[in-house]
């Protein structure tokens, strides 16, 4: 044989092989094909085409194997193969795949005249093809030349609009330049009288600016005055009368607070109710709360809490430093205000945070909780200082609570009538909260 099998022979006998395998038992099934087998066939055959050609071509009794099918399916065209006489309606495909199976004398040729058949095939499918091309070219081109007939009418037909509308429009621009002319000449006669305006309007701006100057001057002042009459008039009053009405309304809380511990009656008394005697589950002295206990009693701050208008001043480094002193400065300030705010909300009580001032770098901008006052002490002056002033502002009687673990600033406190409570406390309250 001249070369190798054609590729529509080598495919057929390729699956016929691939067919025969799949229907083998697993022991009869050539060995290098046996992985093969468990495959469906046409993965068979598209997977191990190879392989089953080269067991083909060494193996004669695997070919006779495959070729068994065909014998008991065409008998009449393999006894004609076997035979050396081929029918001329004959596939020559399957004469050649008959052949190449069977090998009988002058198979080579059979596969041959296959071959030849095959490539007149082709090349007479070619010209076909090539003629069907030529006659679709041929009426593409005449469709070609009518699209282009009509397409140049047309374009003939749009310039002649064309040059019309081209005509009809230098008639309006002609109309438009003579309009533009007039317009201009108007805008400028406009434009002369508006700059005669303006400058009639400058001249009342400038006269109305002057008298809103006049006015402005004597509204500020007017202002001036009343500020320094209202400044006169808070200078004026008594800092004694302040705190002679703070004092009253925490005696007015602290007796309405006593009332209610001892259950006394809302009428005035009676002759029996002079008679001594004890009454049964009343208690004949309550303590003051907060007064029986140590700096270090966990309940300090809880009792202090619930005096009638109590004042609490917090050392807010002192407190921060004890709890958090790890975080930034920044930081330590807003965790305490925010707690702060929510112990304010839930006792009522006046609270005033206290900040050393000179632990800024510059200033900063605080927005407090409601409830809460927020102090820097000024240039020179320790938040130490700031909270003596705070205390000696109170009156005598008021509760005042001093939150610091500084001896300093509580010895201060008690030397000003003042409660210390350590900060500890107060971070455990917080936590609390």
């Amino acid at each position: 044989m001249a070369g190798p099998l054609p590729e529509a022979v080598r495919l057929s006998v390729v699956e016929a092989a691939a067919e025969l395998i799949g229907a083998l038992p697993a022991d009869e099934v050539p060995v290098p094909l046996r992985r093969f087998a468990r495959f469906e066939r046409r993965k068979r055959a598209k997977l191990a085409g190879q392989h089953i050609a080269a067991v083909l071509e060494k193996d004669p009794d695997f070919r006779g194997r495959v070729a068994e099918p065909l014998r008991e399916a065409q008998p009449e065209l393999v006894e004609a193969v076997e035979g050396g006489r081929v029918p001329p309606a004959a596939d020559p495909v399957r004469v050649a795949v008959v052949a190449y199976l069977l090998r009988p004398d002058g198979w080579t040729e059979l596969v041959e005249a296959a071959r030849a058949e095959l490539e007149r095939s082709a090349t007479a499918s070619e010209e076909e093809a090539a003629e069907r091309r030529v006659a679709a070219l041929k009426e593409e081109l005449a469709s070609a030349r009518a699209a282009r007939a009509s397409e140049v009418d047309k374009l003939r037909a749009e310039l002649r609009d064309t040059k019309a509308e081209v005509s009809e429009l230098r008639r309006k621009l002609h109309d438009a330049r003579t309009r533009y002319r007039a317009a201009q000449e108007r805008a400028e006669t406009l434009a002369a009288e508006t700059d005669r305006e303006m400058a009639a309007a400058r001249e009342m701006s400038a006269a109305a600016d002057k008298e809103l100057r006049r006015l402005r001057s004597r509204a500020a002042q007017a202002e001036a005055a009343a500020e320094a009459a209202k400044r006169a008039a808070r200078e004026g009053r008594n800092i004694d009368d302040m705190r002679l009405r703070l004092l009253l309304d925490a005696l007015v809380d602290a007796a309405q607070g006593v009332r209610r511990e001892l259950a006394l009656p809302s009428t005035i008394a009676r002759p029996a109710d002079a008679v001594g005697a004890l009454e049964p589950d009343r208690l004949a002295h309550r303590a003051l709360p907060g007064r029986a206990l140590s700096d270090s009693d966990p309940q300090l701050l809880d009792r202090l809490l619930t005096l009638p208008q109590v004042h609490l001043v917090v050392d807010g480094y002192n407190v921060t430093k004890t709890g958090y002193g790890e975080l930034p400065l920044s930081d330590q300030r807003t965790r305490l205000l925010s707690g702060l705010g929510g112990l304010a909300a839930q006792t009522r009580a006046e609270v005033t945070c206290v900040f050393d001032g000179a632990e800024l770098d510059a200033p900063v901008a605080i927005s407090a909780p409601r409830g809460v006052r927020v102090l820097f002490s000024r240039p020179g002056q320790t938040a130490d200082e700031l909270i003596g002033e705070l205390v000696r502002a109170e009156p005598d009687g008021r509760a005042v609570v001093v939150v610091s673990s500084d001896r300093e600033v509580a010895d201060a406190a008690r030397r000003a009538n003042a409660r210390p409570c350590p900060s500890t406390l107060l971070l455990r309250r917080l936590g609390r909260s």
